[in-house]
């Protein structure tokens, strides 16, 4: 709880600065490639993961059943010790990192800051596009969050991968990868392209690709759920940036929504595993299908700014 607080006081700070720090025709260019180092974290963290934590369970180990309540015991301590040393890593990396961030001086925004409390007031719900971008937010995050963390469990079964937890670990590293590679890309490409198009044609080929996985099974319905992280890559900078669009001095405050949504993550995971448990988990990637075609409405239609008339 206390490292998700932090980084979201990171993300409140840090995205709408990125976004209004030039040209606003590529805020989403400057967020992508910013998000892309982010990914880059995701993208090793499962490998690492895989070796540290779950290579615990791939030992020659007797069952629970063979185990005395006490040797059962240990195996467990042993087990939730596996995550100290990654812990400690990352906490002591993120120390050095905020010590080197606080000696930087970033020069300020003025058309993106409060000046004092004078001057007509506009409430943030009356912004059509900042509202319809939380929701956009909530269903593209719950949407990655649901499918990267079904991932092992789906890579397990007979008819899609026959892994072990292990080897599917490995494989996780391909989806958050591609949402690396993607964001590099989509760097690129909405330097020349409009946001809202690159974004629809994204959200569009993540549900298609998704579908494809739910309809086939063994290597095609892997690779198929797995290039889901490419097209991905590039919808949280670009929502983001069309969600802040045009809100001046409201800029702040329309990030703290925006990052608010993020709680998506933790609720649509939970409906899928619920899914998951009543039709099984191939089928259960049905809600993030529903995920992906809001996006592209909102890429194509929800996200056109409408400025509302100050009270």
């Amino acid at each position: 709880m206390v490292l998700a607080a932090g980084i979201t006081a990171l993300q409140v700070a840090a995205n709408p600065y990125v976004a209004v720090l030039g040209k606003p025709e590529t805020a989403s260019s400057r967020l992508n490639l910013t998000q892309a180092f982010n990914s880059l974290g995701t993208t090793i963290g499962p490998y690492i993961g895989g070796l540290l934590i779950l290579h615990a369970r791939s030992q020659d180990i007797p069952t629970n059943a063979q185990m005395s309540a006490q040797v059962l015991q240990n195996y467990r301590v042993a087990e939730a010790s596996s995550v100290k040393l990654p812990y400690l890593i990352i906490g002591a990396a993120l120390l050095i990192f905020a010590v080197i961030i606080g000696m930087f001086k970033l020069p300020a925004m003025p058309g993106a800051e409060r000046h004092g409390a004078s001057g007509p007031k506009v409430s943030l719900w009356k912004y059509r596009h900042l509202v319809l971008g939380m929701v956009g937010i909530f269903v593209y995050v719950g949407a990655e969050v649901s499918i990267g963390s079904f991932l092992i469990n789906y890579f397990t079964q007979a008819n899609i991968g026959n892994l072990s937890e292990v080897v599917a670990s490995k494989y996780v590293a391909y989806y958050w990868g591609g949402a690396m590679v993607g964001r590099f890309i989509g760097s690129a490409i909405l330097q020349k392209f409009r946001t809202g198009g690159v974004l629809g044609i994204a959200a569009i080929a993540a549900a298609l690709l998704v579908c494809t996985s739910m309809l086939t099974f063994g290597s095609v319905a892997m690779w198929s759920i797995i290039a889901v992280g490419f097209f991905n890559s590039i919808m949280f900078p670009s929502i983001f940036t069309l969600g802040i669009a045009e809100l001046g001095p409201l800029t702040g405050d329309g990030s703290g929504m925006l990052v608010m949504a993020i709680v998506g993550g933790a609720i649509l995971p939970v409906a899928q595993g619920a899914l998951a448990d009543r039709f099984g988990i191939h089928h259960a990637f049905f809600l993030p299908v529903l995920c992906y075609m809001y996006i592209a409405y909102y890429a194509f239609r929800g996200s056109r700014p409408v400025i509302p008339a100050a009270s």
